[in-house]
């Protein structure tokens, strides 16, 4: 099992700058896959971000160039900086970690991000 605690969030005004982060504990190998999905009320959740160990990352065509992922690998600890926030990025942001040597995907429980004047 792997445990994913988040934090961050909150109420933002358009153009703002916010920070997620989440720290995996438990059955963690170096090679899982880390990230941020996110889900708006109405829609399926989607990707935001992954990153692995060795620095790869992968993001969301509608957030390139605005948010970027952090791994902290001794720490186990995943950022989501995010800059230019629009109305449209307000969603609950979850964090994920995925293995890809065995079986198993793992969610926290997310936080909600608002971005509105």
């Amino acid at each position: 099992q792997v445990q994913l605690v988040e934090s961050g969030g909150g109420l933002v005004q358009p153009g703002g700058s916010l920070r997620l982060s989440c720290v995996a504990s438990g059955r963690i190998f170096s090679s899982d896959v880390m990230g941020w999905y996110r889900q708006a009320p109405g829609k399926q959740r989607e990707l935001v971000a992954t990153i692995t160990n060795g620095g790869e990352t992968n993001y969301a065509d509608s957030v390139k160039g605005r948010f970027t992922i952090f791994k902290d690998i001794g720490k186990n600890i995943i950022d989501l900086h995010m800059h230019s926030l629009k109305p449209e990025d307000t969603a609950v942001y979850y964090c994920n970690n995925r293995h890809t040597i065995e079986s198993g995907n793992y969610w926290g429980q997310g936080t909600q991000v608002t971005v509105s004047s």
